[in-house]
């Protein structure tokens, strides 16, 4: 696609995601995340072929001027949006699908624990909350939104909504997610969530207690049972033993009667 058409591309998606915006030419002049996408174009053109000193140099011009560091190296696709834009990094293996929308404040980073690909990839129509963080080799699917301030370790399928620290998947498909599970081999990072350890240590402790208390209610029930039966057997012993002129079972009721005078 020629230059210009991507420029007239980008303005069209401003118009679509910002109610705020106006004409085409006040979103060509004012804003920054525009511009920061414009100029990582030649940029990476120029890192792919091997001009990368000047290329990062011209990152960092960039970054001084929109306040977004984007590697020349990072991979864009169509119809990026980033707005307010401010505090925005892009890492040098992120992967960004295309109609992304990235709010201010957001990091695609690394965790400082990998070479090579170490930075996460967006799938399409993703969205980015203001100031989330997402870390590491890790996949977010197609049509995936994150909630603001959220740091995101672990893979996220698609269609699927996620909030918190650590990020958990809250809605997929549209529909509230108690739980969610990780398939451990498709994850390359490795990070330890206290939390959601102490959760699951809660759950089990209290999954025991229940089956402890039923245990013991089905044995009360039992020595009831057994009471019962003693009580039964030790009354038929003394009628047998005392004729018909045997006191009530013990269950039954006596009648008082008050005393002569």
């Amino acid at each position: 696609m020629g230059a210009i058409a991507t420029v007239r591309e980008d303005i069209a998606t401003v118009k679509a995601n910002d109610p705020a915006a106006q004409s085409s030419f006040v979103i060509f002049l004012s804003y920054p995340g525009l511009h920061a996408k414009w100029m990582h174009t030649p940029e990476h053109w120029l890192w792919e072929h091997g001009a990368r000193g000047l290329a990062r140099v011209l990152s960092q011009v960039t970054r001084f001027f929109t306040g977004v560091e984007i590697h020349p190296a990072a991979q864009l696709g169509r119809r990026l949006f980033i707005d307010h834009a401010m505090g925005v990094v892009i890492g040098e293996t992120t992967i960004v699908g295309d109609d992304c929308v990235l709010y201010q404040g957001v990091t695609l980073g690394g965790t400082g624990n990998e070479s090579g690909k170490r930075h996460p990839t967006l799938g399409n129509n993703v969205t980015v909350g203001t100031g989330a963080k997402v870390l590491g080799n890790i996949h977010i699917g197609d049509n995936v939104r994150i909630g603001g301030n959220s740091v995101v370790v672990k893979d996220v399928p698609n269609n699927c909504t996620v909030v918190g620290i650590p990020g958990r998947v809250v809605k997929r498909n549209g529909c509230r997610v108690m739980s969610e599970s990780f398939d451990a081999s498709c994850h390359r990072e490795n990070m330890p969530d206290p939390v959601e350890e102490d959760s699951i240590m809660n759950r089990e402790g209290i999954a025991g207690n229940a089956r402890r208390i039923a245990e013991l209610e089905a044995q009360v029930t039992e020595l009831e049972a057994l009471v019962k039966t003693l009580e039964g057997e030790e009354w038929t012993r003394g009628r047998k033993g005392q004729g018909d002129k045997t006191s009530p079972a013990p269950h039954e009721k006596r009648e008082l009667k008050p005393p002569v005078r």
